[in-house]
Protein backbone atom coordinates (compact mmCIF):
# COMPACT_ATOMS: atom_id res chain seq x y z
CA UNK A 1 0.00 0.00 0.00
CA UNK A 2 2.96 2.30 0.60
CA UNK A 3 3.91 1.98 -3.05
CA UNK A 4 0.34 2.77 -4.09
CA UNK A 5 0.57 5.93 -1.98
CA UNK A 6 3.83 6.83 -3.72
CA UNK A 7 2.25 6.20 -7.10
CA UNK A 8 -0.65 8.50 -6.20
CA UNK A 9 1.78 11.29 -5.23
CA UNK A 10 3.69 10.84 -8.48
CA UNK A 11 0.45 10.75 -10.44
CA UNK A 12 -0.74 13.93 -8.73
CA UNK A 13 2.53 15.71 -9.54
CA UNK A 14 2.51 14.46 -13.12
CA UNK A 15 -1.15 15.43 -13.55
CA UNK A 16 -0.48 19.01 -12.46
CA UNK A 17 2.65 19.26 -14.60
CA UNK A 18 0.87 17.76 -17.62
CA UNK A 19 -2.09 20.09 -17.20
CA UNK A 20 0.31 23.02 -17.18
CA UNK A 21 1.98 21.47 -20.23
CA UNK A 22 -1.34 21.33 -22.06
CA UNK A 23 -1.96 24.96 -21.17
CA UNK A 24 1.47 25.76 -22.61
CA UNK A 25 0.59 23.86 -25.79
CA UNK A 26 -2.72 25.70 -25.95
CA UNK A 27 -0.93 29.06 -25.79
CA UNK A 28 1.54 27.95 -28.47
CA UNK A 29 -1.33 26.69 -30.64
CA UNK A 30 -3.13 30.02 -30.24
CA UNK A 31 -0.12 31.98 -31.50
CA UNK A 32 1.21 29.53 -34.10
CA UNK A 33 -1.42 26.94 -35.11
CA UNK A 34 0.23 24.44 -37.47
CA UNK A 35 2.32 27.06 -39.28
CA UNK A 36 5.94 26.76 -40.41
CA UNK A 37 7.02 28.49 -37.18
CA UNK A 38 5.11 25.85 -35.18
CA UNK A 39 6.89 23.12 -37.15
CA UNK A 40 10.24 24.78 -36.39
CA UNK A 41 9.53 25.02 -32.66
CA UNK A 42 8.34 21.41 -32.41
CA UNK A 43 11.44 20.15 -34.21
CA UNK A 44 13.75 22.40 -32.22
CA UNK A 45 12.46 20.98 -28.93
CA UNK A 46 12.76 17.45 -30.24
CA UNK A 47 16.51 17.73 -30.87
CA UNK A 48 17.79 18.88 -27.44
CA UNK A 49 15.13 16.79 -25.71
CA UNK A 50 17.13 13.86 -27.02
CA UNK A 51 19.78 14.82 -24.46
CA UNK A 52 17.23 15.14 -21.67
CA UNK A 53 15.69 11.75 -22.39
CA UNK A 54 19.06 10.12 -23.02
CA UNK A 55 20.59 11.13 -19.67
CA UNK A 56 17.47 11.99 -17.72
CA UNK A 57 14.97 10.16 -15.59
CA UNK A 58 14.73 6.89 -17.51
CA UNK A 59 18.49 6.26 -17.48
CA UNK A 60 18.93 7.29 -13.85
CA UNK A 61 15.96 5.12 -12.88
CA UNK A 62 17.66 2.11 -14.42
CA UNK A 63 21.22 2.75 -13.24
CA UNK A 64 21.40 5.14 -10.28
CA UNK A 65 18.18 4.66 -8.29
CA UNK A 66 18.49 0.86 -7.70
CA UNK A 67 22.07 1.24 -6.37
CA UNK A 68 21.37 4.35 -4.32
CA UNK A 69 18.12 3.00 -2.87
CA UNK A 70 19.81 -0.27 -1.92
CA UNK A 71 22.56 1.57 -0.01
CA UNK A 72 19.94 3.61 1.85
CA UNK A 73 17.98 0.44 2.68
CA UNK A 74 21.16 -1.11 4.09
CA UNK A 75 21.84 1.96 6.25
CA UNK A 76 25.01 2.95 4.35
CA UNK A 77 24.16 6.64 4.17
CA UNK A 78 27.71 7.99 3.87
CA UNK A 79 28.49 5.70 0.95
CA UNK A 80 25.12 6.58 -0.61
CA UNK A 81 26.00 10.28 -0.40
CA UNK A 82 29.38 9.71 -2.07
CA UNK A 83 27.76 7.67 -4.85
CA UNK A 84 25.07 10.29 -5.46
CA UNK A 85 27.65 13.09 -5.54
CA UNK A 86 29.89 11.18 -7.92
CA UNK A 87 26.98 10.47 -10.26
CA UNK A 88 26.03 14.17 -10.25
CA UNK A 89 29.62 15.18 -11.05
CA UNK A 90 29.86 12.67 -13.88
CA UNK A 91 26.47 13.69 -15.22
CA UNK A 92 27.34 17.40 -15.09
CA UNK A 93 30.59 16.92 -16.99
CA UNK A 94 29.03 14.72 -19.66
CA UNK A 95 26.04 17.00 -20.11
CA UNK A 96 28.17 20.15 -20.43
CA UNK A 97 30.24 18.59 -23.21
CA UNK A 98 27.19 17.38 -25.09
CA UNK A 99 25.41 20.73 -24.79
CA UNK A 100 28.40 22.50 -26.34
CA UNK A 101 28.64 19.93 -29.11
CA UNK A 102 24.91 20.15 -29.74
CA UNK A 103 24.96 23.92 -30.03
CA UNK A 104 27.93 23.84 -32.41
CA UNK A 105 26.45 21.05 -34.53
CA UNK A 106 22.86 22.27 -34.61
CA UNK A 107 22.77 22.80 -38.44
CA UNK A 108 23.72 19.16 -39.00
CA UNK A 109 21.24 17.99 -36.37
CA UNK A 110 18.41 19.95 -38.01
CA UNK A 111 19.24 18.42 -41.39
CA UNK A 112 19.03 14.97 -39.82
CA UNK A 113 15.84 15.48 -37.82
CA UNK A 114 13.91 17.58 -40.33
CA UNK A 115 15.18 16.87 -43.86
CA UNK A 116 12.02 18.43 -45.28
CA UNK A 117 12.86 21.88 -43.86
CA UNK A 118 14.47 24.40 -46.23
CA UNK A 119 15.37 28.10 -46.36
CA UNK A 120 14.09 30.37 -43.61
CA UNK A 121 12.27 27.51 -41.89
CA UNK A 122 15.51 25.56 -41.52
CA UNK A 123 17.45 28.64 -40.36
CA UNK A 124 14.84 29.41 -37.71
CA UNK A 125 14.97 25.83 -36.43
CA UNK A 126 18.77 25.98 -36.14
CA UNK A 127 18.56 29.19 -34.12
CA UNK A 128 15.94 27.73 -31.80
CA UNK A 129 18.00 24.59 -31.17
CA UNK A 130 20.98 26.69 -30.10
CA UNK A 131 18.81 28.65 -27.68
CA UNK A 132 17.07 25.64 -26.14
CA UNK A 133 20.06 23.32 -25.65
CA UNK A 134 21.47 24.88 -22.40
CA UNK A 135 18.07 24.69 -20.73
CA UNK A 136 17.77 21.01 -21.51
CA UNK A 137 21.15 20.45 -19.87
CA UNK A 138 19.66 21.88 -16.68
CA UNK A 139 16.70 19.50 -17.00
CA UNK A 140 19.11 16.55 -17.05
CA UNK A 141 20.52 17.70 -13.70
CA UNK A 142 16.95 18.10 -12.48
CA UNK A 143 16.45 14.40 -13.23
CA UNK A 144 19.32 13.61 -10.83
CA UNK A 145 17.38 15.45 -8.13
CA UNK A 146 14.39 13.27 -8.98
CA UNK A 147 16.50 10.15 -8.50
CA UNK A 148 17.59 11.24 -5.02
CA UNK A 149 14.09 12.30 -4.00
CA UNK A 150 12.45 9.10 -5.27
CA UNK A 151 14.97 6.94 -3.42
CA UNK A 152 13.99 8.74 -0.22
CA UNK A 153 10.32 8.15 -1.12
CA UNK A 154 9.74 11.90 -1.61
CA UNK A 155 7.82 11.73 -4.86
CA UNK A 156 5.69 14.84 -5.18
CA UNK A 157 8.22 17.68 -5.51
CA UNK A 158 10.22 16.26 -8.38
CA UNK A 159 7.13 15.50 -10.45
CA UNK A 160 5.41 18.82 -9.84
CA UNK A 161 8.53 20.94 -10.48
CA UNK A 162 7.93 20.92 -14.28
CA UNK A 163 4.98 23.21 -13.56
CA UNK A 164 7.57 25.97 -13.11
CA UNK A 165 9.03 25.18 -16.53
CA UNK A 166 5.64 25.36 -18.21
CA UNK A 167 4.50 28.41 -16.24
CA UNK A 168 7.60 30.36 -17.20
CA UNK A 169 7.02 29.70 -20.90
CA UNK A 170 3.33 30.57 -20.60
CA UNK A 171 4.03 33.88 -18.85
CA UNK A 172 6.77 34.76 -21.36
CA UNK A 173 4.44 34.12 -24.31
CA UNK A 174 1.44 35.92 -22.85
CA UNK A 175 3.49 38.96 -21.81
CA UNK A 176 5.80 39.33 -24.80
CA UNK A 177 4.01 37.40 -27.57
CA UNK A 178 0.91 39.43 -28.50
CA UNK A 179 1.31 41.45 -31.67
CA UNK A 180 4.54 39.76 -32.71
CA UNK A 181 5.23 37.70 -35.82
CA UNK A 182 5.32 33.89 -35.43
CA UNK A 183 9.11 33.91 -35.96
CA UNK A 184 9.48 36.20 -32.95
CA UNK A 185 7.00 34.26 -30.83
CA UNK A 186 9.02 31.04 -31.10
CA UNK A 187 12.18 32.86 -29.95
CA UNK A 188 10.29 34.09 -26.89
CA UNK A 189 9.19 30.51 -26.20
CA UNK A 190 12.80 29.31 -26.46
CA UNK A 191 14.10 31.88 -23.98
CA UNK A 192 11.22 31.07 -21.65
CA UNK A 193 12.15 27.38 -21.75
CA UNK A 194 15.71 28.12 -20.61
CA UNK A 195 14.51 30.24 -17.68
CA UNK A 196 11.95 27.56 -16.76
CA UNK A 197 14.60 24.82 -16.85
CA UNK A 198 16.71 26.75 -14.35
CA UNK A 199 13.77 27.19 -11.98
CA UNK A 200 12.81 23.50 -12.23
CA UNK A 201 16.34 22.48 -11.20
CA UNK A 202 16.90 25.03 -8.45
CA UNK A 203 13.60 24.46 -6.64
CA UNK A 204 14.55 20.84 -5.85
CA UNK A 205 18.05 21.46 -4.50
CA UNK A 206 17.17 22.51 -0.91
CA UNK A 207 15.12 19.36 -0.29
CA UNK A 208 17.78 17.14 -1.86
CA UNK A 209 20.43 18.65 0.39
CA UNK A 210 18.24 18.27 3.47
CA UNK A 211 17.48 14.61 2.76
CA UNK A 212 21.08 13.62 2.05
CA UNK A 213 23.53 15.62 4.16
CA UNK A 214 26.32 13.19 3.22
CA UNK A 215 26.49 14.33 -0.41
CA UNK A 216 30.08 14.75 -1.63
CA UNK A 217 30.36 16.23 -5.11
CA UNK A 218 33.50 14.72 -6.56
CA UNK A 219 34.38 12.05 -9.09
CA UNK A 220 35.38 8.70 -7.64
CA UNK A 221 35.64 5.15 -8.91
CA UNK A 222 34.20 3.02 -6.11
CA UNK A 223 32.75 -0.39 -7.05
CA UNK A 224 29.20 0.94 -6.71
CA UNK A 225 29.94 3.98 -8.90
CA UNK A 226 31.57 1.75 -11.50
CA UNK A 227 28.48 -0.47 -11.47
CA UNK A 228 26.23 2.55 -11.91
CA UNK A 229 28.42 3.80 -14.76
CA UNK A 230 28.36 0.40 -16.48
CA UNK A 231 24.58 0.16 -16.31
CA UNK A 232 24.37 3.84 -17.22
CA UNK A 233 26.24 3.20 -20.46
CA UNK A 234 24.06 0.24 -21.36
CA UNK A 235 20.84 2.11 -20.65
CA UNK A 236 22.07 5.22 -22.47
CA UNK A 237 22.46 3.09 -25.57
CA UNK A 238 18.97 1.70 -25.04
CA UNK A 239 17.45 5.12 -24.48
CA UNK A 240 19.41 6.38 -27.48
CA UNK A 241 17.76 3.73 -29.59
CA UNK A 242 14.34 4.80 -28.31
CA UNK A 243 15.10 8.46 -28.97
CA UNK A 244 16.19 7.63 -32.48
CA UNK A 245 12.62 6.42 -32.92
CA UNK A 246 11.38 9.90 -32.00
CA UNK A 247 13.84 11.45 -34.44
CA UNK A 248 12.72 9.12 -37.19
CA UNK A 249 9.05 9.96 -36.53
CA UNK A 250 9.82 13.68 -36.74
CA UNK A 251 11.90 13.25 -39.89
CA UNK A 252 9.15 11.24 -41.58
CA UNK A 253 6.51 13.75 -40.44
CA UNK A 254 8.53 16.55 -42.04
CA UNK A 255 8.21 14.69 -45.34
CA UNK A 256 4.49 13.88 -45.01
CA UNK A 257 3.25 17.45 -45.45
CA UNK A 258 3.60 20.98 -44.12
CA UNK A 259 2.27 21.21 -40.58
CA UNK A 260 2.64 17.50 -39.83
CA UNK A 261 5.54 17.99 -37.39
CA UNK A 262 3.46 20.44 -35.37
CA UNK A 263 0.47 18.06 -35.53
CA UNK A 264 2.65 15.25 -34.21
CA UNK A 265 3.82 17.48 -31.35
CA UNK A 266 0.29 18.50 -30.36
CA UNK A 267 -0.89 14.88 -30.42
CA UNK A 268 2.06 13.62 -28.40
CA UNK A 269 1.33 16.16 -25.67
CA UNK A 270 -2.01 14.37 -25.28
CA UNK A 271 -1.01 10.76 -25.97
CA UNK A 272 1.85 10.93 -23.48
CA UNK A 273 -0.47 12.07 -20.69
CA UNK A 274 -1.76 8.58 -19.73
CA UNK A 275 1.68 7.06 -20.33
CA UNK A 276 3.27 9.55 -17.93
CA UNK A 277 0.40 9.76 -15.49
CA UNK A 278 -0.09 6.02 -15.00
CA UNK A 279 2.84 4.16 -16.54
CA UNK A 280 5.53 6.49 -15.22
CA UNK A 281 3.95 7.02 -11.80
CA UNK A 282 3.47 3.33 -11.08
CA UNK A 283 6.84 2.31 -12.56
CA UNK A 284 8.71 5.06 -10.70
CA UNK A 285 7.09 4.16 -7.38
CA UNK A 286 7.66 0.43 -7.84
CA UNK A 287 11.32 0.57 -8.92
CA UNK A 288 12.88 1.46 -5.53
CA UNK A 289 10.58 -1.04 -3.80
CA UNK A 290 11.43 -3.79 -6.28
CA UNK A 291 15.15 -3.07 -6.03
CA UNK A 292 14.94 -3.28 -2.23
CA UNK A 293 13.28 -6.73 -2.10
CA UNK A 294 15.34 -9.22 -0.09
CA UNK A 295 15.15 -12.92 0.74
CA UNK A 296 15.58 -16.15 -1.18
CA UNK A 297 15.24 -16.23 -4.95
CA UNK A 298 11.74 -17.69 -4.69
CA UNK A 299 10.65 -15.08 -2.14
CA UNK A 300 11.95 -12.24 -4.29
CA UNK A 301 10.25 -13.71 -7.38
CA UNK A 302 6.89 -13.97 -5.56
CA UNK A 303 7.18 -10.41 -4.30
CA UNK A 304 8.05 -9.09 -7.75
CA UNK A 305 5.17 -10.99 -9.37
CA UNK A 306 2.73 -9.55 -6.86
CA UNK A 307 3.98 -6.01 -7.42
CA UNK A 308 4.04 -6.41 -11.18
CA UNK A 309 0.54 -7.89 -11.43
CA UNK A 310 -0.89 -5.17 -9.17
CA UNK A 311 0.82 -2.45 -11.21
CA UNK A 312 -0.30 -3.91 -14.53
CA UNK A 313 -3.89 -4.06 -13.30
CA UNK A 314 -3.79 -0.41 -12.25
CA UNK A 315 -2.29 0.64 -15.60
CA UNK A 316 -4.93 -1.30 -17.55
CA UNK A 317 -7.77 0.33 -15.60
CA UNK A 318 -6.71 3.83 -16.59
CA UNK A 319 -5.00 3.38 -19.96
CA UNK A 320 -7.66 1.29 -21.71
CA UNK A 321 -10.26 4.09 -21.48
CA UNK A 322 -7.55 6.56 -22.52
CA UNK A 323 -6.99 4.60 -25.74
CA UNK A 324 -10.72 4.41 -26.47
CA UNK A 325 -11.10 8.08 -25.62
CA UNK A 326 -8.41 9.06 -28.14
CA UNK A 327 -9.96 6.85 -30.79
CA UNK A 328 -13.61 7.89 -30.37
CA UNK A 329 -13.31 11.39 -28.89
CA UNK A 330 -9.89 12.52 -30.07
CA UNK A 331 -11.32 15.27 -32.27
CA UNK A 332 -13.47 16.61 -29.44
CA UNK A 333 -10.50 16.61 -27.06
CA UNK A 334 -8.11 18.26 -29.54
CA UNK A 335 -10.62 20.95 -30.50
CA UNK A 336 -11.56 21.66 -26.90
CA UNK A 337 -7.93 22.08 -25.85
CA UNK A 338 -6.32 23.75 -28.83
CA UNK A 339 -8.92 25.34 -31.12
CA UNK A 340 -8.76 29.13 -31.30
CA UNK A 341 -6.51 31.78 -32.75
CA UNK A 342 -4.31 30.26 -35.45
CA UNK A 343 -5.44 26.72 -34.56
CA UNK A 344 -8.48 25.81 -36.68
CA UNK A 345 -11.09 23.05 -36.59
CA UNK A 346 -9.22 21.36 -39.46
CA UNK A 347 -6.02 21.42 -37.39
CA UNK A 348 -7.91 19.63 -34.62
CA UNK A 349 -9.04 16.91 -37.03
CA UNK A 350 -5.44 16.13 -38.00
CA UNK A 351 -4.44 15.93 -34.34
CA UNK A 352 -7.30 13.46 -33.92
CA UNK A 353 -5.89 11.37 -36.76
CA UNK A 354 -2.52 11.22 -34.99
CA UNK A 355 -4.20 10.37 -31.67
CA UNK A 356 -6.19 7.55 -33.26
CA UNK A 357 -2.95 6.02 -34.49
CA UNK A 358 -1.35 6.44 -31.07
CA UNK A 359 -4.27 4.59 -29.44
CA UNK A 360 -3.11 1.38 -31.15
CA UNK A 361 -0.07 0.94 -28.93
CA UNK A 362 -0.98 3.02 -25.88
CA UNK A 363 -1.61 0.09 -23.52
CA UNK A 364 1.43 -1.87 -24.70
CA UNK A 365 3.78 1.08 -24.40
CA UNK A 366 2.56 1.93 -20.90
CA UNK A 367 2.72 -1.63 -19.56
CA UNK A 368 6.11 -2.05 -21.18
CA UNK A 369 7.50 0.65 -18.87
CA UNK A 370 6.65 -1.45 -15.83
CA UNK A 371 8.19 -4.59 -17.32
CA UNK A 372 11.34 -2.62 -18.08
CA UNK A 373 11.47 -1.34 -14.49
CA UNK A 374 11.19 -4.93 -13.27
CA UNK A 375 14.11 -5.89 -15.45
CA UNK A 376 16.16 -2.99 -14.10
CA UNK A 377 15.30 -4.00 -10.53
CA UNK A 378 16.66 -7.47 -11.35
CA UNK A 379 19.91 -5.84 -12.46
CA UNK A 380 19.30 -6.54 -16.14
CA UNK A 381 19.56 -3.49 -18.40
CA UNK A 382 20.50 -5.47 -21.53
CA UNK A 383 17.12 -7.12 -22.13
CA UNK A 384 15.16 -3.85 -22.43
CA UNK A 385 17.92 -2.58 -24.73
CA UNK A 386 17.61 -5.50 -27.12
CA UNK A 387 13.86 -5.25 -27.34
CA UNK A 388 13.98 -1.48 -27.74
CA UNK A 389 16.15 -1.99 -30.81
CA UNK A 390 13.53 -4.37 -32.21
CA UNK A 391 10.71 -1.88 -31.55
CA UNK A 392 12.54 1.07 -33.06
CA UNK A 393 13.64 -0.82 -36.15
CA UNK A 394 10.18 -2.23 -36.78
CA UNK A 395 8.44 1.07 -36.05
CA UNK A 396 10.76 3.01 -38.37
CA UNK A 397 10.33 0.56 -41.24
CA UNK A 398 6.55 0.39 -40.92
CA UNK A 399 6.22 4.13 -40.32
CA UNK A 400 8.24 5.01 -43.40
CA UNK A 401 6.44 2.54 -45.63
CA UNK A 402 2.90 3.30 -44.48
CA UNK A 403 2.96 7.05 -43.91
CA UNK A 404 4.60 7.98 -47.20
CA UNK A 405 2.93 5.44 -49.50
CA UNK A 406 -0.46 4.46 -48.06
CA UNK A 407 -2.28 7.79 -48.63
CA UNK A 408 -1.21 7.78 -52.27
CA UNK A 409 -2.33 4.19 -52.78
CA UNK A 410 -5.71 4.95 -51.22
CA UNK A 411 -6.09 8.28 -53.03
CA UNK A 412 -6.55 10.28 -49.82
CA UNK A 413 -4.96 13.44 -48.43
CA UNK A 414 -1.23 13.01 -47.74
CA UNK A 415 -1.68 14.30 -44.19
CA UNK A 416 -3.39 11.02 -43.27
CA UNK A 417 0.14 9.69 -43.28
CA UNK A 418 0.49 11.06 -39.74
CA UNK A 419 -2.08 8.51 -38.52
CA UNK A 420 -0.21 5.73 -40.32
CA UNK A 421 3.02 6.91 -38.68
CA UNK A 422 1.69 6.87 -35.11
CA UNK A 423 -0.18 3.62 -35.76
CA UNK A 424 3.02 1.94 -36.96
CA UNK A 425 4.76 2.97 -33.73
CA UNK A 426 1.87 1.45 -31.81
CA UNK A 427 2.19 -1.90 -33.57
CA UNK A 428 5.90 -1.95 -32.81
CA UNK A 429 5.14 -1.21 -29.14
CA UNK A 430 3.03 -4.38 -28.95
CA UNK A 431 5.92 -6.45 -30.28
CA UNK A 432 8.26 -5.00 -27.66
CA UNK A 433 5.69 -5.57 -24.91
CA UNK A 434 5.29 -9.25 -25.77
CA UNK A 435 9.06 -9.76 -25.83
CA UNK A 436 9.49 -8.06 -22.45
CA UNK A 437 6.69 -10.09 -20.88
CA UNK A 438 8.17 -13.36 -22.10
CA UNK A 439 11.61 -12.41 -20.74
CA UNK A 440 10.25 -11.47 -17.30
CA UNK A 441 8.11 -14.62 -17.20
CA UNK A 442 11.24 -16.71 -17.63
CA UNK A 443 12.85 -14.91 -14.68
CA UNK A 444 10.04 -14.75 -12.09
CA UNK A 445 7.09 -16.72 -13.47
CA UNK A 446 3.83 -15.86 -15.26
CA UNK A 447 2.48 -12.34 -14.93
CA UNK A 448 -0.22 -10.24 -16.56
CA UNK A 449 -3.78 -8.98 -16.35
CA UNK A 450 -6.50 -11.70 -16.31
CA UNK A 451 -8.44 -11.96 -19.57
CA UNK A 452 -11.80 -11.57 -17.81
CA UNK A 453 -10.68 -8.25 -16.33
CA UNK A 454 -9.50 -7.01 -19.73
CA UNK A 455 -12.87 -7.87 -21.29
CA UNK A 456 -14.72 -5.90 -18.60
CA UNK A 457 -12.42 -2.91 -19.01
CA UNK A 458 -12.51 -2.80 -22.83
CA UNK A 459 -16.28 -3.33 -22.88
CA UNK A 460 -16.88 -0.58 -20.33
CA UNK A 461 -14.58 1.79 -22.21
CA UNK A 462 -16.33 1.25 -25.55
CA UNK A 463 -19.80 1.79 -24.05
CA UNK A 464 -18.49 4.92 -22.31
CA UNK A 465 -17.10 6.08 -25.65
CA UNK A 466 -20.52 5.67 -27.27
CA UNK A 467 -22.04 7.79 -24.51
CA UNK A 468 -19.37 10.45 -24.97
CA UNK A 469 -19.90 10.59 -28.73
CA UNK A 470 -23.67 10.88 -28.24
CA UNK A 471 -23.14 13.78 -25.82
CA UNK A 472 -20.84 15.50 -28.33
CA UNK A 473 -23.35 15.13 -31.16
CA UNK A 474 -26.13 16.50 -28.98
CA UNK A 475 -24.06 19.67 -28.57
CA UNK A 476 -23.15 19.99 -32.24
CA UNK A 477 -22.71 23.65 -33.14
CA UNK A 478 -21.64 24.76 -29.67
CA UNK A 479 -18.17 26.08 -28.85
CA UNK A 480 -15.52 23.36 -29.03
CA UNK A 481 -14.50 23.85 -25.41
CA UNK A 482 -18.13 23.49 -24.29
CA UNK A 483 -18.55 20.24 -26.23
CA UNK A 484 -15.36 18.83 -24.72
CA UNK A 485 -16.31 20.00 -21.21
CA UNK A 486 -19.51 17.93 -21.43
CA UNK A 487 -18.58 14.93 -23.59
CA UNK A 488 -15.35 13.98 -21.83
CA UNK A 489 -16.82 13.99 -18.29
CA UNK A 490 -19.80 11.94 -19.58
CA UNK A 491 -17.32 9.43 -21.00
CA UNK A 492 -15.39 9.26 -17.72
CA UNK A 493 -18.48 9.03 -15.54
CA UNK A 494 -20.02 6.20 -17.57
CA UNK A 495 -16.76 4.25 -17.48
CA UNK A 496 -16.48 4.70 -13.72
CA UNK A 497 -20.08 3.62 -13.10
CA UNK A 498 -19.82 0.57 -15.36
CA UNK A 499 -16.57 -0.63 -13.78
CA UNK A 500 -18.06 -0.13 -10.32
CA UNK A 501 -21.09 -2.19 -11.32
CA UNK A 502 -18.78 -4.89 -12.69
CA UNK A 503 -16.87 -4.82 -9.38
CA UNK A 504 -13.49 -3.87 -10.79
CA UNK A 505 -11.43 -3.19 -7.66
CA UNK A 506 -9.54 -0.15 -9.02
CA UNK A 507 -12.86 1.63 -9.62
CA UNK A 508 -13.12 2.25 -5.89
CA UNK A 509 -9.68 3.87 -5.80
CA UNK A 510 -10.51 5.97 -8.86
Amino acid sequence: MRTWGGARLIAAGILLSRISGLVRQKVIAWFLGDSDAADALASAFRIPNFLQNLFGEGVLSASFIPAYAKLLAEGKREEAGRVAGAVFSLLSLTTAVLVLLGMAGSPLLVDLIAPGFEGDKRDLTVRLVRLIFPGVGLLVLSAWCLGVLNSHRRFFLSYISPVLFNATMIVALLVAGPGRAPEQVVLIAAWGSVAGSLLQFVVQLPTVRRLDRDLVFRLEASPVVRGVATRFGTVVVGRGVVQISGFVDTAIASLVSAGSVATLGYSQALSMLPVSLFGMSISAAELPAMAGETGSADEVARALRARLDRGLGQIAYFVIPSAIGFLMLGGVIAAGLYQGGAFSAESARWVWAALAGSAVGLLAGTMGRLYSSTSYALGDANTPLKFAIVRVSLGAALGWALSLTLPGLLGIDARWGIAALTGASGLAAWVEFQLLRRAITRRIGPTGVPAARLVRLWGSAVLAGVAGVAAARALDGQLAIVVAAVAVPVFGAVYLVLTRLLRVDDARRA
